[in-house]
């Protein structure tokens, strides 16, 4: 399996087990905030509000930050923020307290850690396909994605686990140690593309991008994607799918429950069936070439789509589990797909468009916990029925409006690497 000889490298290995704590951190993290958010207020709303605290810094700084962003665009730089998202981690268990004031405390450290993740999710996305030869880009692609898929089915029984040992608050320091493990990560993969450079300077780096670790110069995204607009109805289909998927993250509970009379323990076999298919999904893509990257990215979101309708129409829990299954298939296919389209760019042109779809999940997303959850409270299958017809038009339209404005597109200018035409 490509999988297994990618982990024979030493940076793919270092750079795959930091993002597996790491996403074993997000899960301690995502449950410490939401629980000790409710435990001290008691309210389901500000629960939405530290939501979108963190979510503040991705939009404003990927709207208006590119050069910002541009500055931490190094393993080194990464290390360091690392650091810090470490130090805030770390700090809540010791500032915070049962109260109003502990929970002010608590979300300035939600918005902190939000601003450093801002800065560091796309400058890593950026810097990984330097580790490997172009060719080789999806599958590690797809490998990073592994963790996420490997978390979604064992990440709840071993935050459970944990929660035997540990309260909620000391759930952050735990997220803290995951954060040092990350930055020691970055720290070796700084060292290790420093000594890469210095043994090889006269040999250029694989696909004609920049060594690994350097930094580049801030590109604007609207040339790019004017040059490229395939990629810009990829990214725009991408924010319309995180706008609907907050009746799923909301929804599935109501939806079990008013429909077929399902409990919690239905509610986790529900999500059990989107792991594995989302697994089974991780699989495919990472190892087989499924063709075209638009009308397979647009495929996977319709199928996604017709996954939250047989959410709203299924009459029994198997069927459902099944649908589930579906809807997991087509999530890493969509995700790993654009991740590679995007890659294919120079260095400085995949930073800036990596923060302009982070900025634009990020938005939508917001958007949808915020508006959705009211429809799910009226009517879940309705909601979800809805949700999907939304989807599966977009991603029909994103199909049609591709394939045209990508024939329309004039030829590439002298000076943009020929890696990044549209496949």
């Amino acid at each position: 399996m490509g999988y297994l000889k990618l982990l024979r490298r030493r940076p793919v290995l270092v750079l795959w087990s930091s993002a597996a704590m790491s996403v074993l951190g997000d899960r301690l993290y995502g449950l410490a905030v939401m629980w000790v958010v409710y435990a001290s207020t008691g309210s389901a709303a500000w629960m939405g509000v530290a939501a979108v605290v963190e979510s503040i810094p991705y939009i404003v700084i990927g709207t208006f930050g590119r050069d910002l962003v541009a500055r931490f665009a190094s393993f080194g730089a990464l290390g360091w923020l690392d650091a810090g998202r470490a130090a805030a981690a770390c700090a809540v268990p010791l500032l915070w307290s049962p109260d109003g004031g502990g929970l002010a405390v608590l979300l300035v450290l939600v918005f902190v850690l939000g601003t450093l993740g801002a800065l560091f999710d796309p400058n890593l996305g950026g810097l990984v396909p330097d580790l490997v030869e172009p060719g080789e880009v999806r599958q590690v692609t797809a490998l990073l994605d592994l963790t996420t898929r490997i978390a979604a089915i064992a990440g709840p029984g071993a935050v459970g686990l944990i929660l035997l040992t540990v309260t909620e608050v000391q759930l952050f320091a735990l997220d803290g140690v995951t954060f040092v493990v990350s930055a020691a990560a970055m720290w070796w993969l700084h060292s290790h593309a420093r000594r890469t450079v210095r043994s090889a300077t006269s040999v250029p780096a694989p696909g004609g991008n920049s060594a690994p670790g350097t930094t580049g110069s801030a590109v604007a995204a609207v040339p790019v994607l004017r040059r490229h607009p395939d990629v810009a109805v990829g990214i725009g289909l991408h924010g319309v799918g995180f706008f609907v998927a907050a009746v799923s993250a909301v929804g599935l509970p109501a939806l079990l429950a008013v429909k077929l009379g399902q409990g919690a323990a239905g509610y986790g076999l529900a999500l059990a069936a989107v792991g594995a298919g989302a697994l089974a999904g991780n699989l495919l893509v990472g190892n087989v070439r499924l063709g075209r990257w638009l009308s397979v990215y647009c495929g996977a979101w319709t199928v996604a789509g017709l996954a939250l309708l047989g959410y709203s129409a299924a009459p029994s829990l198997p069927i459902l589990l099944a649908v589930g299954f579906l809807a997991g298939l087509a999530t890493p296919a969509a995700a790993v797909t654009l991740r590679t389209r995007l890659a294919e760019f120079g260095k400085p042109q995949r930073l800036r468009l990596i923060t302009v779809d982070q900025t634009v999940i990020r938005t939508a997303g917001t958007l949808g916990m915020l508006t959705l959850p009211l429809a799910v409270d009226a009517a879940p299958a309705t909601a979800f029925a809805g949700a999907g017809v939304l989807l599966i038009a977009a991603a029909g339209v994103a199909a049609l409006a591709g394939r045209r404005v990508t024939a329309a597109a004039v030829a590439l200018p002298a000076g943009e690497p020929v890696a990044s035409r549209a496949s």
